[in-house]
């Protein structure tokens, strides 16, 4: 579904056309009749370890967020300019492969020099930083800023995430850009005043309002062969102490063989079973090693260990998914977030519910908490729906030449490099 208005819009052939004189000094200082690896190396090197301490080494992290929406005007012209800096590095020559081995905070090694030449072509390493061979703490700035705009843990620690993310070729990244302002420009349009937008390669969230991001949430989204689908609706219900009906999927890949193996496992979990009457059936009368599973619905009662905890949204589609909390709370802290049957686990969900809950009478923190610790369901509909979009884009831009890259973990972008959680 295309959003785009035309007569707001430039094509991307004129934009880039109309941008060439802007792209022609892109991308940290570095365009030169030279290419950009030739001024790295012929940079100033600095001392010894002992004196490449930098109290702004870090500063970098808080300048890859921004308030801009992924899905915005904004962005697709951000992106845009992002493909021109892009275009420049790979015409000059890309960047360098990083070797794998133990890199970190205080180390010396060779493979440090061909990191900084990495990191300052991408701009997250400043020019002058110099080319020693220590791991110093402008290197371990923008490392973290690196990581900050893949997506990973910006912590400066080189782990295998990190390595994969560095030596993606840049022509490879120059193509998931290509691919992803076709996906922006398809989202460009009038989005509404008041949106739920959900990012499935990035597990992120935003609440948006006013062409601003008023709250980012971690998500967790669908593994990798139970995808989340791409989407569009109008969350119309917040549902407290939901209970949950585990569908046929889960019954059959999951809670059958975990009743092979534990049969009190449905009722240790408060899962129940029903039949079509909505007669109450004991699970010692099914056979729980028949090939197929009992046409039962299977319905965990609300409470802590609900599958959704406190907190269930609604929104119409053919899919049967929803958002909702999880009583798995440390699954928001994983450096890999795919781990859901398709729904989207939200974190800080009483927030984003009090948000969407803005426009409907009665509900403030205080009553919402009061509710849940009731333990009983309570379905409240959403006054003035709020259309929720879910997405999948992998590369954008921000207005701070801030290029952002997610794992295309469903294999979307045509490049098997892109796919990094696999393999």
């Amino acid at each position: 579904m295309s959003m785009k208005n035309g007569s707001e819009r430039l094509s991307r052939r004129a934009f880039l056309s109309s941008a060439a004189m802007v792209g022609a000094t892109a991308f940290a200082g570095a365009a030169s009749a030279q290419t950009v690896l030739d001024n790295i190396l012929n940079a100033p090197r600095r001392g010894n370890w002992d004196d490449q301490f930098d109290a702004r080494g870090t500063r970098g992290v808080e300048q890859v967020s921004s308030t801009v929406p992924v899905l915005s005007p904004d962005t697709v012209n951000n992106t845009n300019f992002a493909l021109i800096d892009y275009q420049n590095i790979v015409r000059n020559g890309g960047w360098p492969y990083v070797p794998e081995t133990r890199l970190q905070l205080g180390a010396t090694d060779p493979a440090v020099q061909a990191l900084r030449q990495r990191l300052m072509v991408s701009g997250d390493l400043p020019m002058d930083a110099g080319m020693s061979m220590a791991f110093d703490s402008y290197v371990d700035g923008a490392v973290k800023r690196f990581q900050a705009r893949h997506g990973l843990p910006p912590d400066g620690v080189m782990g295998e995430l990190t390595f994969k993310a560095l030596n993606v070729p840049a022509d490879i990244r120059l193509g998931q850009l290509e691919t992803n302002v076709v996906r922006l420009q398809t989202m460009a349009g009038d989005l509404g005043p008041r949106h739920v937008a959900v990012n499935i390669p990035a597990a992120a969230i935003e609440a948006v309002e006013g062409n601003q991001v008023t709250s980012r949430h971690t998500a967790v989204v669908g593994k990798i062969d139970r995808q989340t689908p791409i989407l569009t609706s109008q969350i119309h219900e917040v549902i407290l102490n939901p209970t949950w009906t585990a569908p046929r999927s889960i019954i059959e890949k999951d809670i059958m063989p975990l009743m092979r193996q534990n049969p009190n496992y449905l009722t240790e979990n408060s899962i129940r079973l029903f039949d079509g009457q909505g007669n109450e059936v004991p699970p010692s009368s099914v056979d729980w090693n028949a090939a197929k599973a009992p046409n039962l619905m299977f319905r965990q009662d609300p409470g802590a260990i609900n599958a959704m905890a406190s907190t269930k949204i609604n929104f119409h589609n053919e899919h049967a998914v929803y958002m909702h909390d999880t009583p798995q709370q440390n699954l928001f802290f994983n450096e890999v977030r795919f781990d859901s049957s398709g729904c989207v686990r939200v974190q800080n969900v009483r927030d984003l519910s009090l948000w969407i809950l803005r426009d409907t009478p009665g509900w403030n923190r205080q009553r919402m908490e009061q509710v849940i610790a009731t333990r009983e369901i309570n379905p409240i509909a959403v006054n003035n729906p709020v259309p929720v979009y879910f997405t999948y884009i992998t590369a954008w831009a921000t207005s701070d030449r801030v290029v952002q890259f997610r794992d295309d973990i469903y294999k979307r972008d045509g490049a098997p490099e892109l796919a990094m959680q696999e393999g």
